[in-house]
């Protein structure tokens, strides 16, 4: 997938397209049909492998079908009904509601999503790691309100992008962890699915209804909860995540994009032929990648908090509006976060760190970023030292310590 209106879209691949939703909710019905049976519920049909009735071939029509009922359900099931046989038509869908289908198979898709992601963040994980221990002792300026401060190390703040972008990785692993299946009939109390089960004069007919969830849930390797059809915890969940990693990232990427300024040059991104390149200024290497970043950083947050609006005016047992509002949303936040992924992934391992730069820019400015040194000095009537590389804290521990926080990470997420 290609997008000219977000550069770089294609790094996303066909995460969260159309194709790959329509699958997903073929895998859903697939699953619940399937559980049926085992649960003893509907009678065993001919195996009819639903996932190959239906390709990408499929999704205009689905996609054209879906206004009329305001979802793309309905029109996939009414396909599925008519390429398969009568037995497995009857039963197709049977207990379940448009929006568990949809609700699963976005879940399903966000499961890869969130793959993808980890494995970005480990590799980022892997590289900061290394180039905070590298820069551990390289000092420069450190800068607060665009202005110099006091001395500082390229390490320590290396280890702030890496604290940074572990904090995002546990939120993506927690979201991970947590993505449930949804399944609850028309009002969430899987009324179709008990009552058939009584009538089937199955012991116990709730239980039977509940194991057939599970079955599913088993199915699709997911977690089992009670339906959220207006408890959209799961979604905002995730989508949290990904604006937690945007944030890191754009945090990140705007100290590139200010240390590779002309006038500074600490910083610089990874030389790529034809990258960076003004269309009437031909001296010009732009930090793209930075600035590539920091665009998905400025507008995740608002994708995100249109998920929690949504999940606010979520009304009665199945919201009007608001449900239908979270799928589109969900869907460019999670591809501009794996762009911003990959594009991040690329800007750390092949950034350049320009330690003579660095430390000329700290001797220019030794008697303005040594200026607290000497009040601390002063109080106590003591002798101060001039050299600005000694005047760097206990940047070495905050070093030490975020890299040990990330190899724990690396190791319990491997």
């Amino acid at each position: 997938m290609t997008d000219l209106f977000w550069p770089g879209d294609e790094r996303a691949g066909e995460l969260m397209s159309d194709a790959y939703l329509l699958q997903a909710m073929v895998r859903v019905e697939a699953a619940w049909l399937s559980a049926l049976v085992d649960a003893g519920l509907v009678p065993a049909s001919d195996d009819v492998d639903l996932t190959a009735l239906v390709t990408a071939d499929d999704v205009e029509a689905i996609a054209l079908g879906a206004e009329s009922g305001g979802n793309p359900v309905i029109p996939l099931v009414k396909l599925l009904r008519s390429r398969v046989g009568e037995d497995a038509a009857a039963w197709l869908h049977r207990g379940l509601t448009s929006q568990d289908v949809l609700d699963t198979a976005l879940v399903l898709t966000m499961r890869h999503v969130l793959d993808r992601l980890l494995d970005e963040l480990r590799a980022q994980v892997t590289t900061l790691s290394v180039l905070a221990e590298q820069h551990a002792t390289t000092p420069m300026v450190g800068r607060t309100l665009t202005q110099h401060a006091v001395p500082t190390t390229f390490g320590a703040i290396a280890a702030s992008w890496l604290d940074g972008i572990v904090d995002a990785a546990e939120s993506v692993v927690d979201a991970r962890g947590q993505l449930p299946v949804q399944l609850g009939g028309a009002v969430g109390t899987l009324a179709a699915t008990t009552e058939l089960a009584g009538l089937r004069d199955l012991t116990d007919a709730p239980s039977v209804a509940a194991e057939v969830v599970a079955i599913t849930s088993e199915a699709l390797g997911l977690r089992t909860r009670r339906p959220w059809h207006t408890s959209r915890g799961p979604l905002t969940r995730t989508a949290d995540a990904l604006v937690a990693c945007t944030d890191a990232w754009g945090h990140m990427a705007t100290d590139v994009a200010t240390l590779s300024r002309t006038e500074i040059g600490e910083l610089a991104e990874p030389a790529v032929d034809g990258r960076g390149g003004s269309s009437t200024m031909p001296h010009k290497r732009n930090p793209v990648l930075s600035v590539l970043i920091r665009r998905a950083a400025l507008a995740a947050p608002g994708l995100g908090s249109s998920m929690h609006l949504a999940s606010a005016m979520a009304g009665d047992q199945r919201p009007d509006g608001a449900w239908h509002v979270e799928w589109a949303t969900l869907r460019t936040l999670a591809r501009r976060t794996v762009v911003a992924a990959s594009q991040t992934t690329e800007l750390l391992e092949g950034l350049h760190v320009d330690t003579e730069r660095m430390r000329a820019t700290l001797d220019h400015s030794a008697d303005d970023v040594l200026a607290e040194r000497r009040g601390v000095a002063d109080l106590l009537d003591a002798k101060h030292d001039d050299d600005p590389t000694t005047y760097l804290g206990f940047s070495g521990d905050l070093v030490v310590d975020a890299v040990a926080r990330a190899r724990t990470f690396l190791e319990e997420n491997a």
